[in-house]
């Protein structure tokens, strides 16, 4: 699986250091799932795609519609 997060960051105009913080976890452990030595878990692929306003299926490369769909709250 290939993922989008290095790509996301830099059109952002953010650093590694950036998402960590937004994250909450050290920048050498993003940087592991950056280069995707380790898992993400969902749990942080869902801050992150909240942050990038796209879905976690963009993100793992899924789907190349880089807008999310909405769930409708009043079912």
């Amino acid at each position: 699986m290939k993922l989008r997060l290095k790509f996301l960051r830099k059109l952002n105009n953010l650093t590694q250091k950036d998402i960590s913080k937004i994250l909450k976890i050290s920048q050498s452990l993003y940087s592991i799932y950056e280069s995707e030595k380790r898992i993400i878990p969902v749990k942080l692929l869902h801050k992150l795609a909240k942050e990038y306003n796209t879905s976690i299926d963009f993100l793992v490369g899924e789907t190349d519609e880089f807008t999310p769909h909405r769930i409708n709250d009043k079912l």
